[in-house]
């Protein structure tokens, strides 16, 4: 990211492109880029909210309808992934995991348990993770929280974390990328920790896999020596 001078916005790159919609709609310019990040997780609001915060503090914006305007840019793109989830449905979710290699329906069934269980912690905590901040609306809409549920605590997630970002991007000025070089770290810990539970998820069902079709075939072995 290249910035000219400390009043200039940065050029290229998704804060470029940010900062043009920011520079040309305002607030509304900062909560439509919100919504797309939440629609589109690889834009990171890490970066959107530092500089709407740092467009802010040069007078081109007014720092709470930057709050206001991406708060609700977050809602509406919360929303827009509860109802594809709920357009989906558990029994799809269902009939797809069945089909799916190394994934069984009983970890579906549990994973949608443990959202009953704890569905308006993960709604409200995970605004604070990383690509999760996202993806945790599909589950709600598969689940078919209650609506007025999720949307209250979508809303006050994303206010939190929006006026964190938006008040550090402010506090810094042209120095805002800090923000995005300290946050960018947690991003790449909790994608590695993804990563590494992924792997090891395969690993074991592959594991299970190869005893399972060995314990069939002595089954089968032992039955044609009784023969």
């Amino acid at each position: 990211m290249i910035i000219a001078a400390a009043a200039d916005a940065p050029v290229g790159g998704v804060a470029g492109w940010a900062a043009d919609l920011m520079e040309k709609l305002g607030g509304p310019g900062a909560g439509l880029a919100i919504a797309l990040e939440n629609l589109f997780p690889p834009l990171p609001s890490e970066v959107i909210l530092p500089l709407a915060g740092f467009t802010a503090s040069q007078g081109r914006m007014d720092v709470v309808a930057a709050v206001a305007w991406t708060t609700a840019g977050s809602v509406a793109g919360a929303l827009a992934l509860y109802l594809l989830g709920a357009l989906f449905g558990r029994d799809r979710l269902i009939a797809a995991a069945a089909r799916l290699p190394l994934v069984k329906v009983a970890d579906v069934e549990r994973t949608e348990a443990w959202f009953v269980r704890h569905g308006a912690k993960a709604v409200f905590f995970g605004r604070f993770v990383p690509i999760f901040r996202s993806l945790i609306s599909i589950p709600a809409g598969v689940e078919r929280m209650r609506l007025p549920l999720f949307l209250a605590l979508t809303a006050a997630g994303s206010l939190i974390w929006n006026t964190a970002f938006i008040a550090a991007g402010y506090a810094l000025g042209a120095r805002w990328h800090e923000v995005t070089d300290l946050v960018g770290l947690y991003s790449k810990a909790i994608l590695a920790a993804v990563v590494v539970a992924a792997l090891a998820f395969v690993a074991v069902r592959m594991l299970r896999s190869g005893r399972g079709a060995r314990r069939r075939q002595v089954r089968r072995d032992e039955e044609d020596v009784r023969i």
